[in-house]
């Protein structure tokens, strides 16, 4: 048995907005790729899919990111002073997980994107444009509401050419969320508008506004399974542990830079002079210079790292070495700095 599904363009652009969809999305890839489902694919959902997805996206991501925004601009400006900067580390960590979780977005598009790919879609035939335009003279769903419903109609219309190649076994799903257009008014949006009800047996051919719920009934075990993996999936680090981590491997790689300098001050290659020498000094000669009193400053907080980090300051191979660094320029990377920015 396949199930041939036509699957709307609203139900294409929510699955986008919430990572919660991405197990169904996971599913019907499974299913398709396995032959138990088949897309019914218009080329006019192809094309609505693609002028709105960047809309879509973009109001997905932004939505959460400016309630957030708001909320964290009222603690700074109402909060009493006490518990204030423990409340915003909390909704910084927040934020970090909302610009972590809109990577969803992408993902959904991507899957969504590639499934296009497995069918030949459906071109808009003149047999179906001048059915869709009957439906808009007789007035008839989708043209039931006082609104260009041509879309809607050649899409409908492609599911009635489909279904009529129906095989003996095979099942038939029209899915949509576009209630309005598509369902009862007034009553349970469930079922399909009475002009489309002779169109869905119930059986052979179903009208569904939730994919999930149609799906669970042809594979329940493998959606529960794809769930169980996104779910346990590995999660992303929190800023706060990511921070600890920049700030640690900042001193490390201070302080080994630091000995560079004790290198040359030891050899004779930098000397130490004061701040009126330092200063009475040209450029070229500066080179070679550093004012004493920054020098004890810098042995200061060399002693201070060694008393925080203790055996955590190497000495390490170059390989070692190279690591450190690499870690340090990839944490600052998802921190928002350019990548090998390694400064001190």
């Amino acid at each position: 048995m396949t199930l041939n599904l036509l699957i709307d363009t609203s139900v294409w652009l929510d699955l986008t907005k919430d990572s919660r969809h991405l197990p169904l999305l996971d599913a019907l890839s499974a299913m398709t790729e396995t032959g138990e489902v088949t897309l019914i694919l218009p080329q006019i959902i192809i094309d609505e899919f693609a002028r709105n997805r960047d809309r879509v996206m973009a109001a997905s991501r932004a939505s959460l990111s400016s309630h957030f925004k708001r909320v964290r601009e009222a603690i700074v400006q109402f909060a009493p002073e006490e518990g204030r900067a423990v409340t915003l580390a909390q909704l910084n960590e927040v934020d970090h997980r909302i610009a972590t979780g809109g990577e969803a977005v992408n993902e959904a598009v991507g899957l969504i994107e590639q499934l296009f790919t497995t069918t030949e879609p459906v071109p808009v035939s003149d047999s179906i444009k001048a059915r869709a335009a009957d439906r808009a003279i007789a007035k008839v769903a989708p043209f039931h509401r006082q609104m260009n419903g041509i879309g809607d109609a050649i899409i409908i219309e492609t599911y009635i050419d489909a279904l009529a190649k129906c095989k003996d076994g095979d099942v038939f799903a029209f899915v949509t969320h576009n209630i309005h257009d598509f369902s009862q008014k007034g009553a349970d949006t469930r079922l399909p508008h009475p002009d489309l009800i002779n169109l869905f047996d119930g059986e052979s051919s179903r009208y569904s506004t939730n994919l999930g719920a149609l799906l669970s009934e042809f594979a329940n075990d493998l959606i529960e399974e794809i769930k169980f993996d996104r779910e346990y999936s590995q999660e992303p680090r929190q800023l706060s542990e990511l921070l600890e981590v920049e700030q640690r491997l900042t001193q490390q790689v201070w302080y080994n830079r630091k000995w560079g300098i004790i290198d040359r001050v030891e050899r004779g290659d930098k000397k130490l002079v004061s701040k009126e020498a330092w200063e009475r000094a040209t450029p070229e000669e500066r080179l070679g210079l550093m004012v004493d009193t920054i020098w004890a400053g810098m042995l200061a907080a060399m002693k201070r790292t060694e008393e925080e980090l203790v055996d955590d300051l190497g000495p390490w191979s170059d390989f070692e070495w190279g690591m450190i660094n690499g870690k340090l320029s990839a944490i600052r990377w998802m921190l928002g700095d350019e990548w090998d920015m390694l400064d001190t």
